[in-house]
């Protein structure tokens, strides 16, 4: 009979390194590492490229051979796994290798016959693995049972918690709301005043920049006259023959 430790380096063998079961379909690459046909057809399509996985190695075509020998040691391997799984689901004493059929109540543990009958449970209590489980399945129904009720209680909590959350929520929000338009109207309030304010400004501007500009429409008026007055004295001043100077200032006097 194969031992644990040969089964598990058979299965180490058997087993694809890209899926991580038993070898289905196994092919070998030119450089020597196996997969399973589909697994190393998916890895290349998904890579775009025809590499190993194991050691990068690339190839120019996709040469896969087939492994006979690789399949069937991958089907003896998965024969040895589920023959392993079936005797492990049944419990054994690690030390007799005999069935447990018995719980020490003392140690709170599994044993077999022989574990019973030695000196390590000497005058230990010790029932029927099925007594042993039925009353311990009593214990956990009724923390169950206890557990439930107190899920329950809890589960109302966590609804009245909820629903009083829901309510604050609520209530900021309206809160919130109202705050929202209470100072948009506030906001409408002083835009109109700042409206109202910046028209009064601009009318009292209008008002004084007329009368001001008026001014200075009058003040303008006056240094051209008083420009060109300037031009005929300086033509006076100009003037050379004694005659027409006196002829022209007596006009200027008149007028």
């Amino acid at each position: 009979m194969a031992s644990k430790n040969q089964i598990e380096s058979l299965t180490e063998e058997a087993t694809c390194p890209i899926c991580l079961d038993f070898f289905t379909d196994p092919v070998s690459l030119e450089c020597g590492h196996n997969f399973c046909r589909s697994c190393i057809t998916q890895s290349w399509d998904m890579e775009g490229r025809n590499s190993c996985p194991e050691c990068r190695e690339e190839f120019t075509d996709r040469t896969l051979r087939v492994s006979w020998a690789l399949a069937r040691l991958s089907e003896k391997a998965r024969t040895l796994s589920l023959i392993r799984t079936e005797k492990e689901s049944k419990l054994q004493c690690e030390e007799h290798q005999e069935e447990l059929k018995l719980f020490c109540e003392t140690d709170k543990a599994l044993i077999c016959v022989v574990c019973a009958a030695g000196r390590e449970h000497k005058s230990h209590s010790f029932t029927l693995i099925a007594e042993a489980a039925e009353f311990y399945k009593d214990q956990v129904k009724a923390s169950f049972q206890s557990l439930t009720k107190k899920e329950s209680e809890i589960q109302q909590m966590e609804q009245h918690q909820k629903q009083k959350i829901s309510g604050v929520l609520e209530q900021s929000h309206n809160l919130q709301s109202e705050i929202t338009s209470q100072f948009a109207e506030l906001h409408q309030i002083l835009t109109e005043k700042e409206q109202r304010a910046l028209a009064d400004i601009r009318e009292k501007e209008k008002k004084i920049l007329n009368t001001m500009e008026k001014n200075l429409g009058e003040i303008e008026e006056n240094l051209t006259s008083i420009h060109e007055e300037l031009l005929k004295l300086q033509q006076q001043m100009d003037q050379n023959d004694s005659v027409v100077f006196l002829k022209e200032e007596a006009g200027r006097k008149r007028r």
